[in-house]
This record gives C-alpha cells, sequence and structure tokens, in this order.
C-alpha cells in the first residue's frame, strides 16, 4: 500500500504544505487537497508541486459542478505539467447545500455529469477535437448561444494522455459507475470490516463492465493515525467531523453520510446525531457518535493495533492508506505507518 494525507481545508494551507513536504522524506506517497467553499484546491496543489519532487498530489475533491468538463480537464492538465506528471484529478458531485448554495448551480444528473466529465477529460488530454452531446454539449448549439462556437481541441501537448481520475462515492449507483469507468475510488468513513457489506455489490458489478485498458481500481481510505499506549482518547477529535457530515451536510431524507452511517447499522444514531445536529446543538451531535464507529474508522493505539488494522485495510482491498496523524511528531506516525503499510 501507499500512504497518503489529506490537508484540511481549514487550516492555514501553506503551514500544511510545508509539513506534507517534510513527510514526503518520511515516507508519504500522496497528498489530497480539499476544496469545499473556502481556498480553492488547484492554487495549493500548485504550491505543493514546487515543494515536493515526488509526492503524487490530488485533489479531493473538486466538485464537477463548479468548473466545466474542458476546464476541469485543463486545470489537471496544468498541474500535472508543473509536477512532471504527479496530478491525480479527485471528482465528486458534492452536495446540494454547497453546489446551490455556494456556487448557484442546480443540483442535477450528478452520475450523468460525473461519466460524460470523466469522458471529455480523457478527450481533451488525448487532443481530441471536442464534439460532445449529452447532459454537456459542446460545442454549444446554435438556439442557446451566439451560434459561433466551433469544435476545438486542446491547444498544449499533456504531459500524459492518461491523467489519474479518481471518484468520490458513497451510493450504490455511483459506486458501480465508479468501479467501472474511474481510475481510483474515494470512500468517506470506511471500516474495512463493514466496507463488503455496503459496497462489495457495486463494486463487483461495476469492475465486471470495466474496459480492459484501465488498470485495477485503486482504493484510498485509512483515517486519524496516533500510535501509543494512552492516545485512544484521540480518537474522540473526529467526532465535530463526523458530526459536521453527518448532521449537517444535507437535509432531512437528502444526506449520503446520514445514510452511510444506517448502512453501516447505526440508523438510530444517525437520526439522533442528525437532528441535534440541526437544532444547533453541534456538541452534542458530536457527542452521539458511535465510539464503535470511532474506533472501526481510525488508526489509534498501541503499535501492534496499528498494525492489525493497516492489515485490515490491506485484506479490504485498500491501495492507498490515508492517514491523518495526530500528537507532537507527526513525522515520526508517518515513517511508523509507512513501513507498516509496505
Amino acid at each position: 500500500m501507499l500512504v497518503g494525507t489529506t490537508l484540511a481545508y481549514a487550516t492555514d494551507p501553506r503551514g500544511g504544505a510545508d509539513a506534507v513536504a517534510a513527510w514526503e522524506q518520511d515516507g508519504l506517497d500522496v497528498v489530497w487537497v480539499s476544496e469545499a467553499y473556502g481556498f480553492d484546491a488547484p492554487t495549493i496543489m500548485g504550491y505543493l508541486a514546487a515543494r515536493t519532487s515526488r509526492l503524487r498530489i490530488g485533489s479531493a475533491i473538486l466538485p464537477i459542478y463548479s468548473r466545466t468538463p474542458a476546464l476541469l480537464a485543463q486545470t489537471a492538465a496544468g498541474l500535472d505539467a508543473m509536477s512532471g506528471g504527479r496530478a491525480i484529478l479527485g471528482l465528486g458531485a458534492s452536495g446540494p447545500q454547497v453546489v446551490e448554495g455556494w456556487h448557484g448551480v442546480a443540483y442535477d444528473r450528478p452520475l450523468a455529469r460525473t461519466r460524460e466529465v470523466i469522458r471529455i477529460c480523457r478527450q481533451v488530454w488525448r487532443r481530441e477535437t471536442l464534439v460532445h452531446d449529452g447532459v454537456y454539449r459542446l460545442p454549444l448549439p446554435a438556439g442557446e448561444g451566439t451560434g459561433l462556437g466551433k469544435p476545438l481541441k486542446m491547444l498544449t501537448h499533456p504531459v500524459r494522455e492518461r491523467i489519474p481520475i479518481y471518484v468520490a462515492s458513497l451510493g450504490a449507483r455511483n459506486v458501480r459507475m465508479t468501479a467501472e469507468i474511474a481510475d481510483g475510488w474515494l470512500p468517506f468513513l470506511y471500516d474495512p470490516q463493514r466496507a463488503d457489506d455496503v459496497w462489495g455489490a457495486a463494486l463487483t458489478a461495476g469492475r465486471a463492465a470495466r474496459s480492459a485498458d484501465l488498470a485495477p481500481l485503486q482504493v484510498v481510505a485509512g483515517g486519524p493515525l496516533a500510535i501509543g499506549p494512552d492516545v485512544t482518547s484521540l480518537r474522540d477529535l473526529a467526532r465535530p467531523l463526523i458530526a459536521l457530515y453527518v448532521g449537517g451536510m444535507g437535509a432531512k431524507g437528502r444526506n449520503f453520510y446520514h445514510d452511510l452511517l444506517c448502512r453501516y447499522g447505526y440508523a438510530a444514531e444517525a437520526d439522533r446525531i442528525q437532528e441535534l445536529y440541526l437544532a444547533g446543538r453541534k456538541a452534542e451531535a458530536a457527542a452521539a457518535v458511535p465510539a464503535d464507529l470511532l474506533e472501526r474508522t481510525s488508526l489509534i493505539g498501541p503499535e501492534s493495533y496499528v498494525r492489525d488494522r493497516v492489515q485490515a485495510y490491506r485484506e479490504a482491498g485498500v491501495t492507498v492508506l490515508n492517514v491523518t496523524p495526530l500528537g507532537p511528531d507527526p513525522r515520526r506516525l508517518i515513517a511508523t505507518v509507512a513501513d507498516l503499510a509496505r
């Protein structure tokens, strides 16, 4: 397994990027840059390209609604050129609150859009003339514009024709599509012991339809990391984040993270977290996150325990172990988990 980490979008991006550049020396293989409604990810990814020499640099994620397919392809190609072929384009649909509230774009047809974005990006990188008729229409038909649009191909030559595309997906149909056409999968709150029950059928169906031209699907999953005899209390640090996603990232009846907890068997707990969070009782919502879930979605404990967790992720098919080091010595943690992953 490779070892990755994600830059938090609510912290100082320059300081975080400088730390990641040091972790590269300790065995870190991949860094992911988040984008919600704070700083944009590509700017930070460009800085990382200049500060590192070996790390693969991925977006996790760029929402498909906030940029046109051609711009997503251009951005990935530019980052790939500046990093010497180390870019990963991580895509996702985000959710209605961010897409409609922040970007002012209707949240519609997320699966069809994702599929078409991937197809168009690969056309751009092959420098094909863009002609596409679907959710996205290229060129734009005369009746919807000036009628002056013409088919174009990319002016510059990408470093790679096939920049890896990873998709963040949770629902069965979206996961099936990811396993069929993407290079990698970015799940959330991944429990290696329960993942097959939740996503196994969708992954199997998607892989069965997968083109022979594609390499095996890469899977990115992990969690907070701390190693020592007295560190289990650090699991509680994940409570506010999980409460935010399960309780606040969507409305009742349309929250993908709430639905995931239900599929894991925490339906009552998911309802309680959502109820408290939407009522503004965020601390109580965080306290309602099940301790069992915190344990099963983290790598926090004595080294022997963490070694077993790494093995569990490996056996579940994870190819990039994504961790968030906690504590005063993150470099030691990265070096230790890199050894365990290898």
